[in-house]
């Protein structure tokens, strides 16, 4: 990350370490962290005025998200056009595109968002979970036939480290 647009807000100025990938497309106002080998693509916003914004290592940030005054812990997946509102998402959770996560909201480790879905205020959705529709329910991984070590796979935190480390163009 060296172009990327950052923003003080209030004496808070975003802070990205040095092994981050943030897309120079990207806007990042305030209280924000972003922790190594995380990356943030074109078009997102991480908002950090009425709370701080973490993006937890090795967390992914897809396209045009946008994440206002929330936590994202190590190895986290946010889809592309994603919308988090004062929201924590665990460890090695998955959010799927376009997803919309409502105030308040936590989304447990190892959890799996369909894309779409709309998570309401105050909702805590427990560990090992599959998520998904308008509005949410909640399904145990377990009861699923869903393998979430494949699908964790699939959408590996360290194939995106390494997709963000062969777009250096979109970085730099």
């Amino acid at each position: 990350m060296v172009d990327s647009r950052t923003y003080e807000f209030e004496g808070a100025s975003p802070t990205i370490n040095d092994a981050a990938h943030v897309s120079r497309d990207a806007v990042l106002v305030g209280d924000v962290e972003v922790a190594a080998d995380a990356s943030v693509w074109p078009g997102v916003v991480l908002r950090g005025d009425i709370g701080p914004v973490r993006v937890g290592r090795q967390a992914h940030v897809g396209d045009n998200a946008t994440i206002h005054a929330s936590t994202l812990e190590p190895e986290v997946m946010v889809g592309h056009g994603a919308v988090l509102n004062e929201a924590t998402v665990e460890e090695r959770a998955l959010v799927g595109f376009n997803t919309t996560v409502n105030t308040d909201a936590t989304i447990g480790e190892r959890s799996i968002v369909a894309a779409g879905t709309v998570i309401p205020d105050d909702y805590d959705i427990p560990p090992a979970s599959f998520v998904r529709g308008v509005p949410a329910e909640v399904t145990p991984l377990a009861d699923t036939g869903i393998d979430p070590d494949a699908v964790f796979e699939e959408f590996s935190s360290g194939e995106y480290t390494n997709l963000a480390q062969r777009h250096e163009d979109l970085f730099s």
